[in-house]
């Protein structure tokens, strides 16, 4: 063992496995290390990975061999006495499964291994303590997802110290499959709320494209955010993302005192619900957001602008946006003037159009509002990219690209489209519209700039490409 050497870190021929080097202080009494040290670790560049459970195995005889698993949680190995020969399996599903990996360990040295990656040591002395943090606690229904592969597999390649028929072994590890039939690491569950509003639906139908794995969908009947007691029938370890397309979007009604009430449960409650399990298991939340949370007074908004909402709906908005933004992995998407399957204003366009066209009568639109549609599909797509690139957490404008335009002359457009004079569609201003009615206010500017989505290499598409695309379907 090698005392009082620098903390290092090395990476190794699996993708996240990493083996690190430890300080050990010794003398004529014996010696001393920080085996796990976060700051300094994370500082390295080890995953925070947030273990909640050590482990230790006593080792009596030297040859003892265990292996080759892995569970579904991510893995920190020590040595606390002796010395073992350590072998690690790729056992994820992808281009580095089957990928092997071997080194010695003593208490000087350490491995970090990812989720999914099958471990397996040999003793080299009695005696041998091996010690390791885990990220998720042990259940029976995380055990039935565990995966194996056999130690004696020639085709790992793996040249034991001790010949395998010499070593103690346990009847078990003697009859896993040979790596060509091993099961490949289910990935982690992503569970997506409120899949019957237009971005859920449009969240199911890029998992259904891209042939995507591990998802499950709630809609409020069967997962409704603002209930504590829903989130009891899950075994949060075995997800990693959760996908919040769920609110209470009647922006008008927020403004009454029955909406006033359900906008806060929903919108609020709800969000806190999610923002706690998301901080206490780990996991990644994506969070959509809104405009409505700026007064509108700039032309165009960025994602560092304070908060300023006008109304109810715009309060909810951004009292969730700050919960959301205590958890640790999030990412809260900001959108505006969203169109995608279901009732929304390019339908009651079209509707109008046809109505405008028998009669001859034109219709009124609001003209002094301004900003961007957003298609709900080009949102699926922009928060997979965000997933799937890894981008930094933080909040991410993303609507529809192209120019700022009122909605009298997206009305206009979408008659023209329809073969209508876009003529038929007449100005109108916010305050002769709202006359009478209870009507939450509305930013005038509802443009948000889409500079640091594009920076992670995602482009919006043009808002009037998309909609030609989405009333031609």
């Amino acid at each position: 063992m090698e005392y009082s050497k620098e903390l290092g870190l090395q990476e190794t021929n699996i993708p996240g496995l990493v083996v690190l080097d430890l300080t050990v202080h010794g003398d004529n009494r014996g010696w001393f290390k920080e085996n796990w040290q976060r700051a300094k670790m994370l500082e390295l560049g080890l995953p925070d990975f947030g273990p909640v459970q050590n482990n230790v195995s006593f080792n009596t005889k030297r040859g003892t061999t265990r292996g080759i698993h892995a569970e579904p949680w991510d893995k920190f190995i020590s040595i606390a006495t002796g010395e073992i020969f350590g072998a690690w399996v790729d056992l994820r599903p992808g281009e580095s499964f089957g990928q092997v990996f071997t080194t010695t360990l003593d208490p000087s040295k350490a491995i970090y291994v990812p989720r999914g990656v099958g471990n397996s040591f040999q003793t080299l002395v009695d005696n041998t303590s091996y010690t390791y943090l885990v990220n998720a606690h042990w259940s029976a229904s995380q055990k039935s997802s565990y995966t194996f592969v056999n130690l004696s597999d020639p085709t790992l390649g793996i040249q034991w110290p001790i010949p395998l028929e010499e070593s103690e072994r346990s009847e078990a590890d003697l009859h896993h499959p040979m790596l060509s039939e091993a099961k490949p690491m289910e990935p982690k569950r992503t569970l997506v709320v409120g899949s019957h509003g237009q971005l859920g639906r449009a969240i199911a139908e890029y998992v259904e494209e891209h042939g995507l794995k591990g998802f499950e969908f709630r809609d409020i009947d069967t997962f409704d955010v603002s209930d504590p007691s829903v989130y009891d029938q899950f075994d949060w370890p075995l997800y990693g993302t959760i996908i919040n397309a769920s609110a209470y979007t009647a922006v008008d009604r927020a403004e009454t005192s029955a909406g006033r009430k359900t906008a806060w449960k929903a919108n609020v409650k709800g969000v806190a619900n999610l923002a706690r399990t998301a901080t206490e298991y780990g996991l990644r939340l994506v969070h959509v957001s809104s405009d409505y949370v700026f007064d509108g007074n700039a032309v165009e908004h960025s994602e560092t602008e304070a908060f300023s909402p006008l109304g109810v709906y715009g309060q909810t908005k951004a009292a969730a946006d700050a919960l959301v933004s205590q958890v640790p992995q999030h990412y809260i998407v900001r959108s505006s003037w969203v169109i995608g399957d279901g009732n929304n204003f390019v339908r009651t366009m079209m509707m109008l159009a046809g109505r405008s066209q028998e009669s001859g009568k034109p219709i009124t639109v609001v003209d002094d509002q301004f900003g961007r549609l957003t298609f709900t599909a080009d949102m699926a797509a922009g928060i997979f990219h965000l997933l799937d690139s890894a981008a930094a957490y933080g909040t991410y404008n993303l609507t529809g690209s192209g120019k700022i335009v009122s909605w009298q002359e997206i009305a206009q457009e979408v008659f023209e489209l329809c073969g209508v004079s876009g003529n038929l569609v007449q100005p109108i201003s916010t305050d002769e519209y709202s006359a009478g009615k209870v009507v939450s206010p509305r930013p005038v500017h509802s443009a948000l700039k889409l500079d640091k989505i594009r920076e992670t290499g995602f482009e919006p598409g043009n808002w009037e490409d998309e909609l030609k695309s989405y009333m031609k379907a």
